[in-house]
């Protein structure tokens, strides 16, 4: 399952197990049963200039979240999406295995560390797999976190990229999504990836409280109101 804006819509014949959560003013599109919808949303009060600014940039932004979406689980359309925006930089990724790779420059050595005990917290806690790319697009490794991160249905990609206002995007597991509320992405996004906290606080701040934010909510019990609120 995948929530995707596709500029060009292709069909398959597998499904995926991701959807890709990512951010502007509002659209619901429906694609082939194998993709299952995309939910993107925002402030409804952002200046004009800003929804002018995320209207000219809306396709690019989503052609990049798509190739990165897609891809990690061998969706379609990967070959001709990753053609047009070209993401595949491999020599971007560490030399040693990390769950936090910044590639933009926005985290500290101090603030990594940190972010990454968080992490191996998180997956001991919880068995869920968090992973941080923190980018400026298209500085990024962009296809070839999938192997380093050796990504599954129970695996978190939160990309954290600036380019297109709303710093803060997720690629979702299937398992993680069976426990998750969908909403909970969009309310996070809203909350702390919004133009004005990060302009206003740094990027740094943004993706260290959505790391918290996300902690906070795969700890809290599965049930019908788990992670209504965002920390």
């Amino acid at each position: 399952m995948i929530m995707a804006f596709l500029p060009c819509c292709c069909a398959t014949s597998s499904s995926s197990s991701f959807h890709f959560q990512t951010n502007s003013n509002k659209i619901i599109s429906s694609f082939p049963s194998s993709i299952h919808h995309t939910v993107v949303t925002n402030s409804p009060n952002l200046p004009k200039w800003v929804m002018e600014f995320k209207s000219k940039s809306l396709n690019f932004a989503f052609s990049t979240a798509l190739v990165l979406g897609l891809s990690l689980t061998g969706g379609c359309g990967i070959a001709e999406a990753a053609a047009k925006v070209g993401v595949n930089k491999p020599e971007l990724l560490p030399k040693e295995f990390s769950p936090v790779i910044d590639v933009a420059g926005f985290l500290t050595s101090g603030q990594e560390k940190r972010l990454a005990q968080e992490i191996a917290d998180i997956e001991k806690t919880t068995g869920f797999k968090l992973r941080v790319l923190a980018q400026n697009y298209p500085d990024t490794p962009g296809l070839a976190i999938r192997d380093f991160w050796q990504v599954d249905d129970r695996t978190i990609v939160f990309v954290a990229d600036p380019t297109f206002g709303n710093i803060l995007n997720f690629n979702v597991g299937a398992t993680v999504d069976l426990d998750i509320p969908r909403s909970f992405w969009s309310r996070l996004a809203g909350k702390y990836g919004n133009i004005f906290y990060w302009r206003e606080k740094g990027e740094e701040a943004s993706i260290e409280a959505a790391v918290m934010a996300i902690s906070s909510c795969l700890k809290e019990p599965v049930g019908s109101n788990n992670c209504s609120e965002v920390y």
